[in-house]
């Protein structure tokens, strides 16, 4: 069976995670501690569980988890939530209960959280075993719980046929030789490299700078005899390390938002890109950007899965219901430019989701005249979508996004150009439900008309 046809196998500690969200406005009487309304509880998998399910969500692989479960409350939950998102399951024993982390926020900032529950996982069966020797892909999400530690002689055999991701803890297991990438985050890699054996290359665990992440990687890539290793950096993105100068792979934009689950999702976007055939340079490219889109969208926390999707009213109701800001603007970006994307991108930066209202195709004849648009909507709203700064694309009938507005309900609109916020036709709408409209400075000379007349004066 070639790889295409086999499956990404993903190897590890699951856990369920909690998020308590809710307001807290007042201190409790007996002592000087916040209390939270409560507003909204979830549940999801967490650990490799988040790791399987983002894996899942992406491209259609099939997804196996070989992970340990119990018989206990937290494990059923997990086990049903696994199986709706489409992760086929190859369990190990647990003799205990799964651990369970809870979250309590308020406006979307964690307060306090709270872990219980835990337990040892039993052998593999011939179920786990087929799992892996049929794989196109490992990816051992090792969560220091003793997953890895267990099936290491089978993780050793798979890394010596497949690529295999090895997302660390400094709790857990060393990568096994021959790993393809190992993903530590900074702080786990300063731990992991401590920890290593005296090393005349070996940084001070207080250098936090650029260099020595550099060496650090170097230094862990040799000792666990990696072909690469990646260290996260957070907001700057991911150095690679495998021999050689260093790559330092930025993300395609500044994400802010709940980075919980980010590194589950750059590890599982960049396995399932190992297991297409990808170089780890490229499947690291693709995992970054996934990774600072999935924070942008709000993190584990965001209740529809990373690589769904993205419904603009789903997604405006998501993001307010966390206490965000949703930012939409609208026009017909028949030719995208310059002018356009410094719009957007600034538009971006202003919320925590931007929705892109978008003319359709009549819509724009009627504004612009016959020959518009130069683009059908279907490549119009495929172009936007593709930018980093750009969270969803909804496309309008109207001559004015006016209806839309009313079922997204931004709490700003963005225009560009010479308009003041009151004259904007779209103003009386978003009175309705306290938007503001706001109008952001556009480059001049950048439009779709000067770029035609431009490209029809170009001799044939």
């Amino acid at each position: 069976m070639t790889a295409a046809g086999r499956a990404l196998v993903v190897v590890g500690d699951t856990l369920l995670d909690r998020d308590i969200d809710g307001e807290a406005t007042r201190l409790a009487p007996d002592a000087p501690a916040p209390v939270v309304d409560i507003a909204a509880e979830r549940s999801r998998p967490g650990g490799a569980g988040l790791a399987a399910a983002l894996a899942a969500a992406q491209d259609g692989r099939e997804v196996i988890l070989v992970t340990p479960l119990g018989s206990d409350d937290a494990a059923r939950t997990v086990r049903a939530t696994l199986t709706a998102h489409g992760v086929h399951l190859a369990e190990l024993p647990l003799h205990g209960t799964l651990p369970v982390k809870t979250r309590v926020r308020a406006a979307g900032r964690p307060l306090v959280r709270l872990d219980h529950g835990g337990g040892t996982p039993g052998e593999p069966d011939a179920a786990v075993c087929r799992a892996l020797d049929g794989a196109a892909a490992v990816l051992v999400s090792d969560y220091g719980r003793g997953t890895a530690a267990v099936l290491r002689p089978l993780l050793a055999a798979a890394a010596r046929r497949v690529p295999l991701l090895w997302d660390p803890h400094p709790r857990g297991a060393a990568p096994v030789p021959g790993t393809r990438l190992a993903t530590p985050n900074a702080a786990e890699a300063r731990t992991l490299a401590a920890a290593l054996p005296d090393d005349p290359d070996r940084p001070r665990p207080d250098d936090t700078s650029l260099r020595a992440d550099t060496a650090r990687a170097a230094l862990l890539a040799r000792h666990w005899h990696a072909a690469a290793v990646a260290v996260t950096l957070g907001e700057r993105g991911v150095l690679l390390a495998r021999g050689g100068s260093p790559m330092l792979i930025p993300p395609p934009h500044t994400a802010v938002g709940d980075p919980c689950g980010a590194g589950d999702c750059l590890a599982a976007t960049a396995a399932l890109a190992l297991a297409d055939g990808a170089l780890p340079e490229e499947a690291l490219q693709r995992a970054v950007a996934a990774a600072a889109a999935f924070v942008a969208d709000g993190g584990a926390g965001h209740p529809t899965p990373s690589g769904a999707p993205t419904d603009p009213a789903a997604l405006a109701a998501a993001v307010r219901a966390r206490g965000g800001t949703v930012v939409a603007t609208g026009g017909c970006f028949d030719l995208l430019h310059a002018g356009h994307v410094g719009l957007l991108e600034s538009a971006r930066r202003i919320g925590d989701c931007l929705v892109v209202c978008l003319n359709s195709d009549t819509s724009v004849r009627r504004l612009k005249g016959p020959g518009r648009p130069l683009n059908p909507a279907a490549d119009r709203a495929t172009v936007l979508a593709g930018l980093g700064c750009v969270d969803a694309v909804a496309v309008f009938e109207e001559d004015t996004p006016e209806t839309l507005l009313r079922t997204l309900r931004p709490h700003v609109w963005v225009k560009g150009g010479d308009y003041t916020p009151d004259d904007l036709p779209e103003a009386a709408a978003l009175a309705e439900w306290g938007g503001q409209a706001v109008v952001l400075p556009y480059l001049d000379g950048r439009s779709t008309t000067a770029l035609t007349r431009r490209a029809a004066d170009v001799p044939q």
